[in-house]
């Protein structure tokens, strides 16, 4: 069971970083989104780079996620956006604020399902090599 739900949560995200880093390159490239993005995430990026590395990372992460590919990495670059999705749903657009939770819910779990691949991060005194 425990590994079934981690399949579920590594393909919910891996699909939807892919699609929403799909969906910012429709923005940036001036084009319609076909899914609608919010306006206060997208002030939030006043620089047009920062929308193109985020987007980047998003769909690299998620085509990794769908490939079963560097988990462990991949969550690590996904941690901060996620973070951030989070909370600006919370404080500034909460339309989205349920699949956020439930964004983060998945993302949590398979940083605890991966847990033993960070606990050296962890250690207050690593021993040397």
């Amino acid at each position: 069971m425990t590994k079934l739900w981690m399949q579920i949560c590594r393909i919910f995200l891996g699909v939807m970083f892919l699609v929403a880093g799909v969906n910012g390159y429709f923005v940036i490239l001036g084009l319609d989104p076909f899914i609608a993005t919010s306006p206060d995430a997208m002030a939030l990026f006043e620089f047009e780079y920062l929308l193109i590395i985020e987007k980047s990372l998003e769909v690299i992460c998620g085509v990794l996620l769908l490939i079963h590919q560097f988990i462990p990495l991949v969550l690590t670059i996904l941690s901060p956006i996620t973070a951030n999705i989070f909370l600006l749903h919370l404080f500034l657009d909460p339309s989205l604020l349920a699949l956020a939770i439930v964004l983060v819910l998945c993302h949590g779990y398979l940083l605890y399902y991966y847990k033993d691949n960070f606990i050296a991060i962890l250690e207050r005194k690593p021993k040397s090599s």
